[in-house]
């Protein structure tokens, strides 16, 4: 079996694609939110955009959508894990970041908004949120956001609390 090779990842032209967003004001503050581990917002999704625009580029597929999907992913409102209000399981984290991250991602950018990007930011947490992807590009940011998160499963107690869900919490 061949591999359909269409063109080559290129770090500059990846860079060019992410550069307004990565350099915002608003992104920026990313730095600061923890996410899984020690290991930032920022840093994680940098992380998630670069590899999928990786394999969207080599594979033929909308890599602009896949690099700027992956960008935007997990572009939520606040630090989830300062978060000490209770709350319904079906309300946390988990299973509400992709929806928040879409807002504020077309609120602050929407010049980078199109079906693709959209449905990847709000799909990549399926089979947590039920919909599945809509597109190729959606389904790569959804496993490679989770291939990126397995240094949850460096520990395992930790598990819980990186969907939301703190450990000793009564969930209502």
């Amino acid at each position: 079996m061949k591999l359909l090779y269409i063109g080559k990842p290129n770090k500059q032209e990846f860079f060019e694609i992410i550069d307004e967003i990565l350099n915002s004001e608003e992104y920026q503050k990313r730095k600061k939110y923890k996410h899984h581990g020690e290991k930032s917002v920022y840093n994680h999704c940098l992380s998630v955009s670069m590899k999928s625009y990786k394999i969207a580029k080599v594979m033929g597929m909308d890599y602009k959508s896949a690099a700027i999907g992956g960008l935007l992913h997990d572009f939520y409102y606040k630090p989830w894990q300062d978060n000490k209000e209770k709350t319904p399981l079906l309300k946390k984290h988990g299973f509400v970041h992709a929806k928040e991250a879409l807002i504020n991602s077309k609120k602050n950018y929407p010049q980078y908004m199109n079906k693709r990007v959209e449905n990847i930011i709000v799909r990549h947490m399926f089979p947590l949120n039920i919909t599945p992807p809509r597109y190729i590009e959606s389904w790569v940011i959804t496993i490679v956001d989770k291939y990126v998160s397995m240094e949850i499963f460096k520990k395992p107690s930790k598990l819980l609390m990186y969907v939301g869900i703190k450990v000793g919490e009564k969930n209502e």
